[in-house]
């Protein structure tokens, strides 16, 4: 190969020997800002809410009973009659996996079905 050719292999190798130098010249953490990007990633990761119409949907699209969908969310088959008479609503982790389901209906209907089978 001639030596006016770049090389993946030789760009990493540079790169990081730059990194490396750079890095070995700070003298205080504090400066560190200063040299490196440093980027700050902020997720919203509230669940929404679900009323008591968009809960019995859900799990009417499921196919499944108010029993069968309680016992997947980890919760009370009373609660879930609760969430669809809108005497209470879900919160958190419940929230969360009812946003997913309504994303994929399918998938999470397909995961209930092969759970159901597995308990046979």
């Amino acid at each position: 190969m001639g030596k006016n050719k770049k090389t993946i292999g030789g760009e990493i190798a540079n790169r990081l020997r730059r990194f490396t130098e750079t890095f070995e010249r700070i003298e205080d953490i504090a400066d560190l800002p200063k040299v490196l990007t440093v980027r700050t990633v902020k997720l919203d990761l509230r669940p929404p809410t679900f009323d008591a119409v968009k809960i019995k949907e859900i799990r009417t699209q499921l196919r499944v009973s108010q029993p069968v969908f309680a016992e997947f969310l980890g919760v009370s088959a009373s609660c879930v009659k609760d969430w669809e008479q809108g005497k209470n609503v879900p919160q958190g982790p419940a929230c969360r996996i009812m946003d997913e389901m309504q994303r994929d209906i399918t998938l999470w209907r397909n995961r209930i079905l092969e759970l159901a089978s597995l308990a046979e």
